[in-house]
């Protein structure tokens, strides 16, 4: 087993397996990485107990400007690997086992002779039946993670708001997420005949649109019983499924108002911005809204810190008066979201969740925030 490589290109594919290699697991092969070297190229594999990343680094890959002198396949402590490999001197390196499990890393005038493990010990990755999937652009998935991931809880007491909810019926795509005190909802159409109901972890999500190297490589996601895998040219990216029901979110999207008001999304997120200033220094992290026809007024109090008021500029605004109370911090997070520039905010009263939409029409994209009570 021995090949030579440029060292920067196949970095890169040892980043991407990383981010599934955790020093904090029971079982202690999964600490490292497992290499093969097939007929194919270069395989790179980590895993935990919630993700499994695989890449191929092909052998006729011009940029890594591979030699294969003869294959097969190793393990290796990730961190302790990739630290050498970033620490050559060279543009190459050579990579060769040797005998009882050793591997000769030489660049240069550099040589390491490092540990192995047997790879034949390293848990097989799962098969998924390539029946159930469907396809999409890495550069769509990632926005739609962007769109709803950091609504997710940050909390294991209910796990399965931990992670995005995925439903697709009659070519209809809907991806939602909710802490229980804000919502974000994103739908798309998509041309596939499959149906499914599956809940992904918010945190593996985060990293799948990571590894993603070219935003519009075409992206397969392959469902079954309690993993999903999502397959382009070069990776595999497998992820557990959440286990239970997740709640019936659908219900708690009002479709009556009784108070609209349209922004400027950067205007309006640069005030919220100014009014936490204050917030965050007091015992309450709140903000009031209070809205007629003829002003919005933007305001904060802290009793250890101040008072800070803003009257914010808007596009139009129609229905009745309103004084309503919310975390600064969900609507920002809510705001950086949009990528439309005018947002309209929905308000029924002020002790029911308010609504954000863009003003475009061709996205269907709603988020909602809870109302904090202050009296």
């Amino acid at each position: 087993m021995k090949v030579t490589v440029k060292r920067s290109i196949f970095m890169q594919e040892l980043q991407t397996v990383q981010r599934a290699i955790s020093s904090k697991t029971t079982i202690p092969i999964l600490t490292g990485v497992k290499i093969v070297f097939s007929k194919e190229g270069i395989h790179l594999t980590g895993s935990n107990t919630d993700i499994s990343i695989e890449t191929l680094l092909k052998l006729d890959d011009e940029k890594a400007q591979m030699d294969m002198e003869s294959t097969g396949e190793i393990v290796l402590q990730a961190r302790f690997f990739s630290e050498i490999i970033r620490r050559l001197p060279e543009e190459f390196f050579t990579f060769e086992v040797t005998d009882n499990n050793q591997v000769k890393i030489t660049s240069g005038k550099a040589e390491f002779v490092v540990n192995g493990l047997d790879a034949e010990n390293y848990p097989h990755l799962p098969v998924i039946d390539s029946a159930n999937q469907v396809e999409m652009e890495a550069g769509m998935l990632s926005q739609l993670i962007a769109e709803t991931g950091f609504a997710v809880s940050q909390h294991e007491s209910r796990p399965i708001l931990t992670g995005i909810h995925f439903t697709l019926a009659d070519q209809l795509l809907t991806a939602v997420a909710t802490d229980s005190h804000r919502l974000s909802q994103r739908r798309l159409t998509l041309a596939s005949d499959l149906n499914f109901n599956i809940v992904i972890p918010g945190k593996s999500l985060v990293e799948l649109s990571r590894s993603f190297l070219d935003d519009h490589q075409i992206v397969e996601m392959a469902i079954m019983e309690n993993q999903v895998l999502f397959k382009t040219e070069n990776m595999y990216f497998y992820s557990r499924l959440l286990e239970g029901n997740y709640p019936d979110t659908a219900r708690l999207i009002p479709n009556s108002f009784s108070t609209e008001a349209t922004f400027t999304r950067v205007e309006l997120a640069q005030a919220i911005e100014r009014a936490s200033l204050l917030s965050h220094e007091g015992r309450n992290n709140i903000v009031k809204l209070s809205i007629n026809d003829e002003r919005i007024l933007l305001s904060g109090n802290s009793p250890e810190v101040g008072y800070v008021e803003e009257e914010l500029n808007y596009i139009k605004v129609s229905g009745d008066p309103l004084e309503i109370s919310f975390n600064p911090d969900y609507m920002k997070d809510a705001l950086r979201a949009f990528s439309a520039n005018e947002i309209d905010v929905h308000f029924l009263s002020a002790v029911r969740p308010f609504t954000l939409e863009p003003v475009t029409e061709d996205l269907d994209f709603v988020q909602l925030i809870t109302p904090v009570r202050t009296n």
